[in-house]
């Protein structure tokens, strides 16, 4: 399998691809390539195994199949090599990540405008009511998660899965932002963070030489 993903730093997209990849336990190859780089729009137009994602990352080329958005090859991924490796068995937790993921994909938009995974840097921002508003409810779903169905280990519903997969970019931003949260969220986060995967993702990113300007926010007083 090939993995094609964007700068480490910036692309929580890619993440999210390259952490499914690793839940597989399958050998994958990893592509990266610079989404702001003259390169890129150059491979886009030349290389075959980028469409038909239309240049967006990631995409998973496996022989002649290929699946991108990142919930797709998720989900790929899963039907390989058994569902139970990323979803929880029990019926009612099970239903409580897909609706978790599908709200994580399709949902926070103030997040994700506002405070765009940068993995490099540490600063505080004036965060707007929208923005906290989407932080409020994501602290409530992890918090219900990990009452309801998380006792069997330290991340939503116990073991690593697809929720976990889904929302460690927001823990990134959370560390980032400086976010306030209560000490079962900053279990939680600590476990994220400190996963092997993640520390992989972690230090690539730190020495990562692109920058990508829009991406940098500035900092507030």
């Amino acid at each position: 399998m090939k993995l094609i993903i964007g700068n480490k730093n910036y692309s929580s997209w890619s993440l999210r691809g390259w952490l499914a990849a690793k839940q597989s336990g399958l050998l994958f190859e990893e592509l990266k390539v610079q989404l702001a780089g003259d390169d890129w729009q150059v491979i886009k137009r030349e290389k075959g195994e980028i469409r038909p994602s239309d240049g967006k990352v990631p995409v998973l080329w496996d022989g002649d199949v290929v699946a991108w958005d990142s919930l797709a090859i998720m989900e790929y991924l899963a039907d390989k090599v058994g569902r139970d490796r990323f979803w929880p068995k029990e019926d009612a937790a099970r239903a409580m990540a897909r609706s978790m993921v599908a709200e994580m994909h399709s949902s926070y938009m103030s997040l994700r405008s506002e405070c765009p995974m940068n993995i490099r840097r540490k600063i505080g921002i004036e965060l707007s009511d929208a923005t906290r508003q989407d932080i409020v409810r994501i602290l409530g779903l992890w918090a219900e998660a990990r009452a309801r169905h998380g006792k069997g280990g330290p991340f939503l519903f116990g073991t690593f899965g697809a929720a976990d997969i889904f929302y460690a970019p927001v823990v990134s931003r959370f560390i980032t932002y400086g976010v306030a949260v209560p000490g079962f969220a900053q279990a939680y986060m600590q476990a994220v963070w400190e996963h092997d995967w993640m520390q992989e993702w972690i230090e690539a990113a730190e020495t990562e030489e692109w920058t990508i300007s829009q991406f940098e926010v500035s900092e507030t007083a």
